[in-house]
């Protein structure tokens, strides 16, 4: 054995390979949480057990136990009365599944995460930004259960708006960590235009706005009605009688399947317009990679509203559906990315990279 130290450099891509990995779980626990509601799976465990939900029913008893306690619950006694043991069980497996996922990711983080900082791997700049994404973890993990909780007793599905807040919740966790994986790149900061990084920061909210959009049409079920398109409910732009009837009006954003609809479907010809701008700005200023980003973004959006329409056209299949839901991710870590590559200021060595350098000499490890 001898004594070496591990140079700042391997370790910057040590903790890129950590983050990719996690970042990739999140993005396998969303169309797992996607198959899970499109099979109506999701209340079919009606306790949160953080620590001994780990492990699923072990025996028969068990099982029943676990059937017993769904019979309890407004899903079981109006949409599956009669279901048998062995139908619970194929929905009870996607929801553990889910939870299992969940579970994992937080192992995934935590432990790699305490090692590089024990290690000396990590910046000073970057230790608040990690940490406030494993608090988020944390939070998505009650989150969850908050919306479990509202299809427990009164209704026979979880609450749309809660639906959406878990969704976005996740995908705020994966872009944080899609952003910070590109800071820690060594690479030449580009400069660009303000306005081209203006679009390129709006393109991002408006993309989360829409799919925080889109969890309410799947909370409502709303892409299994008004099939049609370009046309909704007759017409290009339905009747403000039947967008509004709701009182207070602002319940109509979240409640009526019309009115949800159409907001999502209009806030995706807003966002591709816009990333239509965005790539027609960056081409003409000759913006190099940034460029190729707003293609690529532009390219990802038309292949998401292709597949939204053919969702809607054949009223919400699981498989049309979670290709849809798959595509919103490629977009989103694209969006990231294209904001992030216009918005970086800082030189190509990055806060990582520089902490790493000062700590590591300093503690060698025993390598053959």
């Amino acid at each position: 054995m001898t004594i070496a130290a591990v140079p700042p450099s391997s370790r910057v891509r040590a903790v890129r390979i950590w983050l990719t990995l996690v970042a990739a779980l999140i993005a396998a626990m969303v169309l797992v949480g996607g198959a899970t509601r499109l099979t109506e799976s999701g209340l079919s465990i009606v306790e949160w057990k953080p620590v001994t939900g780990t492990l699923p029913p072990l025996g028969e008893a068990q099982w029943q136990a676990a059937f017993d306690g769904y019979k309890q619950i407004p899903q079981y006694r109006e949409l599956n009365a009669g279901m048998t043991l062995d139908q619970f069980k194929t929905i009870f497996w996607w929801e553990w599944s889910h939870r299992l996922l969940g579970r994992v990711i937080g192992i995934a983080y935590l432990l790699p995460f305490l090692w590089f900082l024990w290690r000396g791997a990590i910046g000073a700049e970057w230790k608040l930004a990690l940490w406030i994404i494993f608090a988020l973890g944390a939070l998505q993990g009650a989150v969850g259960w908050w919306m479990v909780a509202s299809g427990l007793a009164q209704r026979t599905e979880v609450s749309q708006v809660r639906l959406a807040t878990h969704l976005s919740l996740a995908l705020i966790i994966y872009a944080a960590i899609v952003w910070t994986l590109r800071r820690l790149s060594d690479r030449v900061r580009q400069t660009a235009p303000v306005r081209l990084k203006a679009t390129a920061l709006v393109l991002l909210g408006l993309t989360f706005v829409q799919l925080y959009a889109g969890a309410l049409v799947a909370g409502l079920r709303a892409g299994r009605v008004y099939n049609t398109w370009p046309t909704i409910d007759g017409a290009l732009i339905p009747d403000s009688a039947r967008l509004w009837f709701e009182s207070p009006w602002w319940k109509n954003l979240f409640d009526n399947h019309l009115t949800v609809q159409f907001d999502h479907r209009m806030l995706a010809y807003a966002l591709w317009a816009l990333a239509a701008l965005h790539m027609i700005d960056a081409l003409r200023t000759r913006a190099g990679a940034a460029a190729r980003g707003a293609v690529l973004l532009f390219l990802a959006l038309t292949a998401q509203a292709a597949l939204g329409i053919l969702t809607v056209l054949h009223a919400a299949p699981i498989d049309l559906a979670l290709a849809h839901q798959a595509m919103a991710l490629v977009v989103l870590t694209l969006a990231v990315l294209q904001a992030e590559r216009l918005t970086a200021t800082s030189d190509p060595q990055t806060a990582l990279d520089r902490g790493a350098a000062e700590r590591l000499p300093s503690k060698p490890v025993l390598s053959a």
